[in-house]
């Protein structure tokens, strides 16, 4: 009885900028569309969901500038918006028929957690948008 290799993996870092979602749809069109049912990779989709401390100030030891309900007020909405990026993604590879995708919402800083998620899943690949930036 023959054992499949197992495929590359590859990353790919989703937010709801229009980069991002532009990366998303290139590489889908580009290398898992053209495939046909073979996929070439095992696709993991992931978003990073911002702390809110990021946008609410520490005033002191252990001390929110704001009040508690701000807080949970900020971390909510901001995993409502992880949700409908997560969904978005979702919609996105069901449109270009890949189905078999894995997504993930983890915390932190974006440009250590998606380093992160790439070691954690031993990626071959990891996919970002340019943020407007260009081609590098």
């Amino acid at each position: 009885m023959a054992v499949e290799a197992a495929k590359p993996v590859m990353v790919i870092g989703i937010d709801d900028s229009e980069h991002a979602v532009a990366a998303l749809e290139w590489t889908l069109d580009k290398i898992f569309s053209r495939t046909g049912r073979l996929q070439p990779f095992k696709l993991v989709v992931v978003h990073v969901k911002p702390s809110p401390d990021v946008f609410v100030g520490v005033s002191g030891p252990g001390r929110i500038a704001g009040s508690v309900e701000t807080y949970q007020a900020l971390d909510d909405d901001l995993k409502r918006k992880a949700a409908r990026t997560i969904e978005l993604a979702r919609e996105i590879c069901a449109a270009k028929s890949v189905f078999d995708g894995e997504f993930e919402v983890e915390e932190g800083d974006a440009r250590y957690v998606l380093c992160e998620a790439a070691n954690k899943h031993r990626a071959s690949v990891l996919v970002v948008g340019s943020r407007g930036h260009g081609a590098i």
